[in-house]
């Protein structure tokens, strides 16, 4: 049939802008329902507030595994729509949604069955323990329903139509907040449930916005432009092509996470005031990276959307481009929040004693928040080359040399947290050099995918 729509970007700040602005807000708004959830839980207890920390990056290892396969897929979306092979578009999202599904209900076996032994072993606290698996046995049914609704971002950011991000995530805003108030203090007629409230309310949450965006794929007429419903017949080639594709970043963000839950750990064998505080800079590294990440994966689609034009040669280029704007938002970022650091820490609702000793981790974070926005760009432009067994190589070199930094630095040294957030400058800077020196040897010049 004929092409009707062209989906092929052009090389420039307005196109990288028009890309990224709504992709950082749409990630900006889950990053808000985590510290809104926080929040109100901060006011509960400090002791509220350290296991969320413990919980949330749990929660986070199964999410980045389907951002792995979101970004895998939304790799090769934005390759066809370079290509202007649109009818290959919904067919590609036919199969990611079946290998969704089937993560998903991995996910909740795993972490009803297998998670509690581990967190039993781990953690030193039997209360934050019983917590933790309390609320987490509610939490990851959401599984699910974020994993379909990240399959969202593959079509919509893969066919340079970000600007409808921000409608599934709004609407999740707004549910997440009302019923994280509702829940957690028993408000509005619904039951007081305490810490396991706040599981609730993200669940429903994340229900309401999977629900929201298909309506929009719908009445927008995306749905039928990608053909993305016209056919979920079983097809192994494309299964397979988005296995190969995003199977090594499932694993790379996956050992990601994981080491960082393994940093949480060695962080509560510190107390519950350092896992308290670490929780706070995780909110504030979310919240802030926003823009970092929003460019991030701007970077594959856009690498991946000129290389099917046949631009190869001005890659480079635009990853340049994209690198200036993503420093120009993460240093103003850094100048405002250690211009008001007391202002940003008291939102938790903590005491004074609290804000005085993050404010110095929290200047740590501010600089590797800016180191981030350097190597996040370069990595994920390798993402884009289609080489993702080169991202899950990046990624082991860099968790090899963090892994050691945090072990010595908090568990043999046992120094402070301060030098233990050290380690993100350490582990961006070991994703920056590799990812460059590959972008620059061309040897990923003229790989199909």
């Amino acid at each position: 049939m004929p092409v009707e729509t062209d989906f092929r970007v052009s090389i420039n700040y307005k196109q990288i802008l028009r890309i990224a602005m709504p992709i950082a807000f749409a990630i900006m708004v889950p990053q808000i329902n985590f510290i809104t959830n926080n929040i109100f839980l901060g006011r509960l207890s400090e002791k509220a507030l350290a296991v969320a920390g413990i919980t949330g990056v749990y929660y986070l290892i199964f999410a980045v595994i389907g951002n792995g396969l979101n970004n895998g897929l939304q790799s090769l979306i934005a390759r066809r729509a370079g290509e202007n092979k649109i009818d290959a578009i919904g067919n590609l999202f036919a199969q990611g949604v079946r290998i969704a599904i089937v993560l998903s209900i991995a996910g909740i076996l795993i972490t009803w069955f297998i998670a509690p032994f581990i967190l039993r072993f781990s953690l030193h606290n039997e209360e934050t323990v019983t917590m933790a698996i309390s609320f987490l046995r509610v939490r990851i049914l959401g599984l699910v329903f974020l994993y379909l609704y990240q399959m969202r971002n593959a079509v919509l950011v893969g066919t340079n139509q970000s600007k409808y991000l921000i409608i599934g995530t709004a609407t999740e805003a707004i549910v997440n907040i009302i019923l994280d108030y509702s829940f957690i203090y028993g408000k509005l007629g619904l039951p007081e449930l305490g810490f396991t409230g706040a599981a609730y309310a993200s669940v429903i949450a994340e229900a309401c916005g999977l629900f929201s965006i298909f309506l929009v794929i719908h009445y927008k007429g995306i749905g039928k432009k990608l053909m993305l419903f016209n056919n979920f017949r079983l097809d192994k080639a494309s299964l397979k092509l988005i296995l190969v594709q995003s199977t090594p970043l499932i694993a790379q963000y996956g050992i990601s996470i994981i080491t960082w839950e393994f940093f949480y750990i060695l962080i509560e064998h510190h107390g519950s005031r350092a896992l308290a505080i670490s929780n706070t800079m995780r909110n504030i590294f979310g919240f802030f990276g926003c823009f970092t990440w929003a460019f991030a994966a701007t970077t594959n689609t856009m690498v991946s959307n000129i290389i099917g034009q046949g631009l190869s040669e001005r890659v480079t280029e635009l990853i340049r481009k994209i690198i200036r704007l993503s420093l120009f938002f993460s240093v103003t970022v850094g100048i405002v929040i250690n211009l008001i650091p007391a202002t940003v820490l008291s939102v938790y609702g903590q005491d004074v004693s609290f804000i005085i000793e993050a404010i110095p981790v929290l200047r740590v974070v501010s600089i590797a928040m800016i180191i981030m926005s350097i190597g996040t760009i370069w990595l994920n432009a390798v993402t884009g080359t289609g080489n993702t067994k080169m991202n899950l190589l990046i990624e082991l070199f860099a968790i090899f040399f963090y892994s050691i930094y945090v072990y010595v630095v908090l568990e043999w040294k046992n120094m402070s947290i301060l030098y233990g957030w050290g380690s993100e400058w350490l582990y961006w800077i070991c994703m920056f050099i590799p990812s460059y020196l590959y972008i620059k040897s061309n040897k990923w010049v003229g790989k199909k995918i």
